[in-house]
């Protein structure tokens, strides 16, 4: 059900005998229990096989929750956030990136010493063998 708790306050106009009104509005959002379908008091994040779930529980089922979880969590580790990995590639490709340089400078063709080497000079490097 909805996430967010309390008194939202909403302003407008309308018109009273033909005269137009600024009028306030009180907006209240009553969260629901997911399993039960009565009133519920907190909105449990969780996070399970990589997707991160929600659910608005009343106090008891939030215990139950808790309670079924705690064996699981008294034994896990806390983990950040996932960090991109990075293959091992990036450090071979920088490797070649500088074997093409190096081979280009012996050989007299311009390469710049930062950036993208163009396909014509890679060609080249791997027509004379590199590799």
């Amino acid at each position: 059900m909805l996430t967010v708790t309390g008194h939202r306050p909403r302003y407008g106009t309308d018109t009273i005998n033909g005269e137009k009104v600024e009028m306030a509005q009180k907006v209240s959002v009553v969260l629901e229990d997911d399993l039960t379908g009565g009133p519920a008091e907190q909105t449990i994040r969780f996070a399970f096989d990589g997707t991160d779930y929600e659910i608005d529980l009343n106090a008891k089922n939030a215990a139950k929750f808790s309670k079924q979880l705690a064996p699981y969590i008294e034994h896990a580790r806390r983990a950040g956030r996932a960090q991109p990995r990075r293959s091992g590639r990036a450090s071979a490709n920088r490797q070649r990136s500088g074997d093409i340089r190096a081979w280009a400078k012996e050989h007299g063709v311009v390469v710049s010493e930062r950036g993208r080497i163009p396909a014509s000079v890679v060609e080249q490097y791997n027509a004379a063998g590199g590799r």
